[in-house]
């Protein structure tokens, strides 16, 4: 008799970058939820003591480790530090990002290098440090947090844009690569969430409603647990054959 699809992460190690707040800190809560060990990366190891609670509060180990992006010995030392605190690390989510509006002509190469930093740049090498430990067990999950921005043309957002499309074909060749290595690699895609990075863009009425308008088949805007869900799924058992694949959670933004 064939199994039932299987969505527990108990014994499971997880890292996430970024994880501090919104995105990040619903995908955190939900792995440890889901019977995982989290580690959290952030930019201020002292910033999140409240959600290493939460975390130990379901029963599961939390650490925060310091982990700027776009500073590569930090990364490297970050998934060091997760993997041997934990004794191995399973599970990497690259959740970071950083999302400065300019139109294409204002933007500045300071403005390009920071956002290919972060975005881009960090996303890949924290997942070939990760892959490292990875290799070793012959087992391991990565998601990437790419964007609907990815799929099509935000004013004012062309950067932003280009790394998030990046990403998507980053998660296809690095999948195809690591698969033969027990590493599936995928990623999500969402529209415009409820966090704080969002705040201020959303509290404008006009620019809720043009979004939930856009928000073609649900109209309405997305909750952080929306994203984390499809993660956790992304990462546990029941999506053993699911690589190189971008989930699109927009609610039929892109479908229109």
């Amino acid at each position: 008799m064939t199994a039932e699809p299987n969505f527990d992460l108990t014994g499971r190690t997880a890292l996430v970058t970024g994880a501090a707040r919104g995105l990040g800190r619903a995908i955190a809560l939900a792995l440890a939820h889901a019977g995982a060990d989290v580690a959290l990366g952030l930019r201020r190891k002292d910033s999140a003591p409240d959600l290493i609670t939460e975390i130990e509060e379901v029963g599961r180990r939390a650490l925060a480790v310091q982990l700027d992006v776009s500073d590569l010995q930090q990364v490297a030392a970050g998934i060091d530090e997760a993997a041997t605190t934990f004794g191995r690390l399973d599970i990497l989510v690259n959740n970071a990002g950083i999302a400065p509006a300019n139109d294409a002509e204002h933007v500045t190469v300071d403005d390009f290098d920071a956002t290919l930093d972060v975005n881009l740049k960090g996303t890949f090498f924290a997942s070939q440090y990760a892959s490292s430990h990875m290799f070793e067990q012959g087992f391991g999950r990565i998601v990437n947090v790419s964007s609907q921005a990815g799929l099509v043309a935000l004013p004012g957002e062309s950067v932003y844009c280009m790394t998030k499309a990046a990403l998507i074909h980053l998660t296809k060749c690095l999948a195809i690569e690591w698969g033969t290595r027990g590493i599936n690699v995928n990623a999500v895609a969402p529209t415009f969430i409820e966090t704080p990075g969002t705040e201020q863009a959303l509290s404008a009425p006009a620019f809720r409603a043009d979004v939930e308008q856009r928000v073609a088949a649900l109209h309405r805007i997305g909750q952080p647990t929306d994203v984390a869900g499809a993660v956790v799924f992304l990462v546990s058992p029941a999506a053993s054959l699911i690589t190189g694949h971008t989930i699109v959670i927009d609610g039929g933004w892109t479908a229109r």
